[in-house]
């Protein structure tokens, strides 16, 4: 009798926490993205985060979405949701509550971080960022994150769009 052999790919590293990511990612309660976060540290999950309110506020999911328009450098004027924080936000204040130092950790998110997140990250001492695809409007991330010597990753050169996030070019 022949034995069958079957060969099982196991996932690497990065594609294990990318999957996790958007697990968690579908806990967000702004259906805008649904983005979720995994930071980790010697290969084990140290903090996760979503798109979500604040604890104890209503959510999107509940009362609708916040939106401002924001000027881009382009002259495109998009459209941004505000009744929530961003996944990486929320898991690096996740850390801060536990007391987890971020120190030399990775962080997988679903796709490029917006400015303010880019420089909560430089200072909460995340080393590499590995992100799913790109986002729009956020130009500057990338040279924050070269200028600071953290290592940035973008998977899949997609750029993440939303329905109606366009509303005029100035």
């Amino acid at each position: 009798m022949k034995r069958r052999v079957i060969i099982i790919t196991r996932l690497s590293w990065d594609e294990y926490f990318l999957e996790i990511m958007r697990k968690v990612g579908e806990r967000s309660t702004c259906d805008r993205g649904k983005p979720g976060s995994v930071i980790v540290k010697d290969n084990r999950i140290i903090a996760t985060g979503y798109a979500g309110s604040p604890t104890g506020l209503p959510h999107c999911d509940d009362e609708g979405h916040i939106l401002r328009n924001v000027l881009q450098d382009d002259g495109t004027i998009r459209q941004h949701c505000v009744r929530t924080i961003h996944a990486e936000q929320n898991a690096i204040c996740q850390a801060a509550r536990f007391g987890i130092s971020l120190e030399g950790s990775t962080l997988y998110l679903k796709f490029t971080p917006c400015p303010v997140c880019a420089k909560m990250i430089i200072n909460s001492g995340i080393k590499r960022i590995v992100a799913e695809k790109g986002y729009h409007g956020v130009y500057e991330t990338p040279d924050l994150f070269k200028r600071a010597g953290i290592r940035f990753e973008i998977i899949n050169p997609e750029i993440e769009k939303y329905d109606n996030m366009q509303i005029t070019k100035s």
